[in-house]
C-alpha cells in the first residue's frame, strides 16, 4: 500500500502550479465582482456552484475565495464603524491563512477530492462516501472556535451517487459559518437537490489576451502558436498547457495534412500517426490523439453548417473543411460521422483494442466518408 501523501493530487493539472499556488486569477472579473456583490450585501450564500469549461480557473477561484473568507474577520461594526466593503478576494502572500493554506494545514479549509483506491495504490476514479464522511469530524473539531469553515469540492461532478446523497445532508442542514464551494466542469451531472441549494458563479472561457497572460502565470510561455493554441483549447488554460506540453498543435496540423487531400488521404502520414501512439509509454499521447481526431470532425461539422472557424488551428483547415463540407447537409452526415468515430475509440478503449490500430482504422474511415461527401 503506497503512501497517500505520495499519490499524485488529483486537483492538479501536469505540468502546471496547483489552484491554490496560483495567486491571479485572469479574465474572470465578472464571477469574482459576482461573489464580492453578495457578500458585501449580506448575502453569503452557504453553498456556492463555480462552474463552467475545464481550465478556465474555477477552483483558482475556489481557493481565493477560501483564503479571503478565512482571512476577513466577519464585521461586528465595531468601536470604530465597519470598514469599508472589499473589492477584491486578494490575501496578503504573508498572511498566516495563506501560508497554511498552501502547505495544506489551515484548520478552517476541507478539501473533498478524489483519495485513495481499496489497495491505497492509486487514486480512487471518484469521490467516495468515505471521504464525504471526513466532513463531519472536520466540522465537529472546527466548531469550537466559532470562526468560518470551508470546503472546497473539486470536482462535484467526481462524486459517486453515495457521497452526493451524503453531500446532499449537509446542503440541507449546513453547519453553523460553513460555506461550501461546488467546483464542477458539467453541472447537469449533479443531482437537481444539489443544484438548487446552490447559488452559481459561472466562469467563462477565456479570450485570446487573457489565454496567454493566464499561460505566462502558470509559467508556460505562448510563443507564436498562442492564437492556434487558444483555438484548439476553447479558452481553457489548463487545456492550451496540456496541448503544449503534449505536442497537441503538431498532432491536429498533422491531421490537418493527412486529409488535405482526402480521399487521397496521406496513407504513410497516418500510418506514423497511429504507430506514434503504441505502447503503454505513449498512452497520454493516444488519448490525445483520439480527442483531436474529435475535434477535427466537430470543426468540420460545424464549418458545414455555417460557422467556419475564425482561427485556423492549422495551415489549410479552413479550405479543407470548405472542401468537405460545403453546405449543411454533408455538415450532418459529417456530425454523424463524428459520433461514430467517438463511440468507435470509446468501445477500442474499452477492450484495449491496438491503439495503432485503431487510430489506422479511424483515419481509413474519415477518408471514406470523405469520398463519399467531398465536393
Amino acid at each position: 500500500m503506497a503512501d497517500p501523501m505520495e499519490l499524485p493530487e488529483p486537483d492538479r493539472i501536469e505540468g502546471a502550479p496547483h489552484p491554490r499556488e496560483t495567486r491571479a486569477l485572469v479574465g474572470q472579473a465578472a464571477a469574482e465582482q459576482g461573489f464580492l456583490t453578495a457578500y458585501n450585501g449580506g448575502r453569503l450564500h452557504h453553498a456556492w456552484l463555480i462552474s463552467g469549461p475545464r481550465g478556465v480557473g474555477k477552483a483558482t477561484l475556489a481557493w481565493r475565495i477560501a483564503r479571503f473568507l478565512l482571512a476577513t474577520p466577519a464585521d461586528d461594526g465595531g468601536m470604530f464603524g465597519a470598514p469599508p466593503p472589499p473589492d477584491r478576494l486578494d490575501i496578503d502572500p504573508e498572511h498566516p491563512v495563506v501560508r497554511r493554506s498552501m502547505q495544506m494545514a489551515e484548520p478552517g479549509l476541507f478539501v473533498l477530492r478524489r483519495g485513495p483506491n481499496d489497495k491505497g495504490d492509486k487514486l480512487s476514479a471518484d469521490i467516495r462516501v468515505n471521504e464525504v464522511r471526513k466532513l463531519r469530524e472536520f466540522f465537529g473539531l472546527s466548531a469550537s472556535d466559532g470562526g468560518r469553515r470551508v470546503v472546497i469540492v473539486d470536482a462535484a461532478d467526481e462524486m459517486n451517487t453515495q457521497a452526493a446523497n451524503a453531500l446532499l445532508k449537509m446542503l440541507e442542514e449546513p453547519p453553523r459559518g460553513a460555506t461550501l464551494l461546488l467546483v464542477t466542469h458539467q453541472p447537469s451531472r449533479l443531482l437537481p437537490t444539489i443544484r438548487s441549494r446552490c447559488r452559481e458563479l459561472r466562469l467563462s472561457p477565456l479570450a485570446p489576451p487573457d489565454l496567454a497572460r493566464a499561460m505566462e502565470a502558470a509559467g508556460e510561455l505562448p510563443g507564436p502558436d498562442a492564437e492556434p493554441l487558444g483555438e484548439l483549447a476553447g479558452g481553457s488554460v489548463g487545456e492550451a498547457m496540456r496541448l503544449s506540453q503534449l505536442d497537441g498543435l503538431k498532432i491536429y496540423q498533422d491531421l490537418v495534412s493527412i486529409f488535405a487531400h482526402a480521399p487521397r488521404y496521406d496513407r504513410p502520414r497516418a500510418i506514423a500517426l497511429a504507430q506514434s501512439a503504441a505502447g503503454a509509454a505513449n498512452a497520454t499521447r493516444y488519448a490525445l490523439i483520439l480527442d483531436l481526431i474529435d475535434q477535427f470532425l466537430a470543426r468540420l461539422a460545424r464549418s458545414g453548417a455555417g460557422h467556419p472557424p475564425l482561427i485556423e488551428a492549422a495551415p489549410g483547415e479552413a479550405a479543407l473543411f470548405a472542401r468537405l463540407a460545403p453546405d449543411a447537409w454533408r455538415a450532418r452526415r459529417w456530425a454523424e460521422k463524428a459520433q461514430d468515430v467517438s463511440s468507435r475509440a470509446a468501445h477500442g478503449r474499452a477492450v484495449n483494442l491496438d491503439p495503432a490500430a485503431l487510430i489506422l482504422d479511424t483515419t481509413f474511415r474519415i477518408n471514406e466518408t470523405a469520398a463519399a461527401y467531398a465536393a
